[in-house]
């Protein structure tokens, strides 16, 4: 995993893969194993190495919990043959930030992939809502997929995206 992590980010990229225990989240507390189709949620807290010189949760964390619910719905849902041989690299984000959250706050993530695959790339939706329920940051990533074997972006197999997709 971190061969594949070093590798994304010499391209400026962000990864997504199975990580050890050690790089693990600690305030990241999944709320749901939705089923495959269905939208999967996760809870995160605000803690003081979060918050910037404004007394809110940095932009850069948002962005790390992006990658985190992400990556622990692809754990949910892909077999641990797909876990082996696939990582998932950022290609482009678009993010829109109509609130935040202060330390001890929480948030639920939501994500849900809204399209099929096109080619090696599908978009990936998060929406943050805070404890009243107000969406405060909502964003799309782009992600596409690696074959680990070669380090190359490859089509994403039916296989892996039905396992994504409501029909899944």
């Amino acid at each position: 995993p971190k061969t594949l992590m070093m590798w994304a980010m010499t391209r400026g990229l962000s990864s997504l893969r199975t990580a050890p225990a050690s790089w693990s989240i600690p305030h990241a507390r999944e709320t749901s194993f939705a089923i495959a189709g269905v939208p999967f949620t996760q809870t995160f807290t605000a803690r003081p190495g979060d918050i910037d010189v404004m007394g809110h949760v940095n932009n850069a964390v948002w962005v790390q919990w992006m990658e985190a619910i992400a990556t622990a719905h692809w754990e949910a849902h892909a077999l641990p043959e797909q876990q082996a041989k696939y990582a998932w690299v950022v290609t482009r984000h678009e993010i829109d930030y109509r609130g935040n959250i202060r330390e001890g706050e929480s948030v639920t993530a939501e994500t849900f992939i809204p399209d099929g695959p096109n080619g090696a790339r599908f978009d990936r939706c998060v929406e943050f809502r805070s404890a009243g329920g107000k969406a405060i940051v909502r964003s799309r990533t782009t992600w596409a997929m690696i074959a680990l074997e070669t380090g190359r972006v490859m089509r994403i197999p039916p296989d892996v995206a039905g396992r994504f997709s409501a029909g899944g």
